[in-house]
């Protein structure tokens, strides 16, 4: 079945679907566009042979002053869809996804992904920061963004997890981003929110775990540091991969250095991997994921 998107009258659509590969996708799909007096402006595909599944993005157009109502084309699709035994979504280029950002007690990325937001270079409308701690409160007001204070101990986890998911599901919330927040999600919250959830750490594991983990790569004398952003699964932090960025580290660094030069990384990734689901460039294959960037 196809997620929706609020309804536009004109504009840029983007069209996503994965399907098992077979001969007249392409041409079903671009028929399809042009019966309806629509022109493609951007089109990327891909053939994993290995699963033998296909995977496309078309962005596309109506021609000249030509409206289309989305949720028309939506049904007309259907058929299609059905043909090729397709998971799909249809939502218009401009659309901004409800973000809900988590968070603990480091705010580089919190900062980061705020600032992306309120200047546009991100299309995203943060409509919540949910934290664990009362720290970040006075960073999530300096840009006029809800803070939620929910404290987690090991007595209260259940509790707060179903306050979490009422804010969820109250503010409409699309994508949730754990920018470095600090608390191990349960199982049945993961599959929640599968699909919709997208997390960030440093690169490094399964080594050096735990706290100050750029502290222990220092000491071990480590030539490169990265992070990596993905998709939340009940499998800790081994959920599909969407980006990563990585950086050397030079042996006259101090430890402080080392981890700045890391919060860059988890800044990078993280801003990178919401920016592509924002613009519906990623999709799931398997254990991994296909994305379309530019």
């Amino acid at each position: 079945m196809p997620s929706t998107a609020p309804a536009v009258a004109s504009g840029d659509l983007i069209l996503t679907l994965s399907c098992p590969d077979q001969p007249g996708i392409v041409y079903a799909v671009s028929g399809f566009l042009a019966e309806r007096g629509c022109n493609i402006v951007e089109s990327q595909q891909f053939d994993d042979r290995e699963s033998g599944a296909f995977f496309m993005r078309v962005q596309f157009t109506p021609i000249g002053e030509r409206a289309i109502d989305p949720d028309d084309l939506r049904r007309d699709f259907g058929a299609i869809a059905d043909r090729f035994t397709m998971s799909w979504r249809l939502a218009p280029a401009t659309h901004k996804p409800r973000v809900l950002i988590m968070v603990s007690r480091f705010g580089h990325c919190l900062n980061d992904l705020l600032y992306r937001a309120g200047t546009g270079d991100l299309n995203i409308d943060v409509v919540s920061v949910v934290s664990n701690h009362p720290d970040l409160g006075a960073m999530a007001d300096s840009y006029n963004v809800p803070f939620h204070h929910i404290p987690v101990t090991p007595r209260t986890k259940p509790a707060a997890e179903a306050e979490l998911l009422d804010l969820v599901n109250e503010m409409q919330v699309e994508l949730v981003v754990l920018a470095r927040y600090m608390q191990i999600l349960s199982t049945d919250l993961c599959k929640r929110l599968e699909g919709r959830a997208i997390n960030i750490h440093h690169s490094m594991l399964p080594s050096f775990k735990g706290a100050r983990p750029y502290s222990q790569a220092h000491d071990r004398g480590v030539k490169l540091v990265g992070a990596t952003a993905h998709y939340v699964t009940a499998d800790l932090d081994e959920g599909p991969i969407i980006a990563q960025e990585v950086a050397r580290v030079d042996h006259a660094m101090t430890v402080e250095e080392v981890t700045a030069l890391g919060r860059d990384n988890e800044c990078l990734a993280l801003a990178r991997a919401v920016r592509w689901h924002a613009e519906n460039r990623t999709l799931l294959n398997g254990h991994r994921t296909v994305v379309f960037s530019r």
